[in-house]
């Protein structure tokens, strides 16, 4: 599982799902949680805090999931940073766009506690492997 010290990006538009989501990852053990409305937002927290993994929303408005997961993938910086999208649709096509653009792991919702914690540790194995290599 991932070190618990690291901060947690939460992505979404909506309000009540980033705390939804913020409230999980810390009854998870996680400490520090930052949040943005949208990839926009997102963006300049990246820039300007040390983010260890983000799970973001898919569909949200400026900035997309999809579009912040290309913009991360594309810069040295961030390239290996784990990242999970949460979506409320389980479309094959959609799926395999996030996989090609380099998602770690994906999430539909609704979705349990549970549920983000085994993503969390799947999503932790696949990072430490890749980084190892």
């Amino acid at each position: 599982m991932f070190d618990t010290n690291i901060k947690v990006l939460v992505v979404d538009d909506m309000l009540t799902m980033r705390k939804i989501v913020s409230k999980t990852v810390k009854e998870l053990g996680f400490t520090y949680v930052a949040e943005a409305a949208d990839g926009a937002l997102a963006w300049q927290v990246l820039c300007n805090e040390p983010i260890g993994i983000v799970i973001s929303d898919w569909n949200m408005p400026n900035c997309t999931g999809i579009d912040l997961l290309k913009r991360v993938r594309a810069d040295d910086r961030f390239k290996k940073l784990p990242f999970i999208l949460v979506t409320a649709e389980a479309e094959a096509t959609q799926v395999a766009e996030a996989v090609k653009a380099g998602v770690d792991n994906y999430i539909v919702k609704p979705f349990t506690p549970d549920a983000l914690k085994k993503k969390l540790a799947e999503t932790h194995q696949k990072t430490a492997a890749r980084n190892a290599a």
